[in-house]
């Protein structure tokens, strides 16, 4: 599967802000379903020397449809997640969306409803500068 257009660049961005990077993609089966997210990465917390694990879906919402696109990722994220509560329940899931999308399509009022309500942690990021923006939680 080819990698997303602005991989590369979440992947510098998270560099920048202290990740590192673990899995390039982050790859795991759970019986006979495989699963292949975009990244793991992982920050250690000295004052607890103990680390952050997370895996990173990035979308750029570059299709067509928006709403198309936005179902499938929420689809998803959705699948991810239950997935990552078996295979690997430490790490958060986060989706990573350009800091356009976020501050176009994403201040609509049934998109900030359905990113509430799934508790969709997100990742905003510049892919022109290569910098996180915003964490959502």
């Amino acid at each position: 599967m080819a990698k997303d257009i602005y991989h590369d660049s979440v992947r510098i961005a998270l560099e920048k802000d202290g990740w590192i990077i673990t899995d390039d993609p982050f790859i795991f089966r759970l019986d006979r379903v495989s699963f292949r997210m975009d990244l793991g990465a992982e920050r250690v917390i000295s004052a607890e020397k103990d680390s952050e694990k997370i895996v990173v879906e990035i979308k750029t919402f570059v299709q067509t449809s928006f709403i198309h696109a936005f179902h499938e990722a929420t689809g998803q994220y959705d699948n991810y997640l239950l997935a990552l509560e078996e295979i690997a329940p430490e790490r958060l899931l986060y989706l990573a969306i350009p800091e356009n999308i976020w501050n176009g399509y994403f201040q609509e009022r049934f998109i900030q409803k359905v990113v509430n309500r799934k508790n969709i942690k997100l990742i905003i990021y510049n892919p022109i500068e290569d910098i996180i923006v915003q964490w959502k939680n």
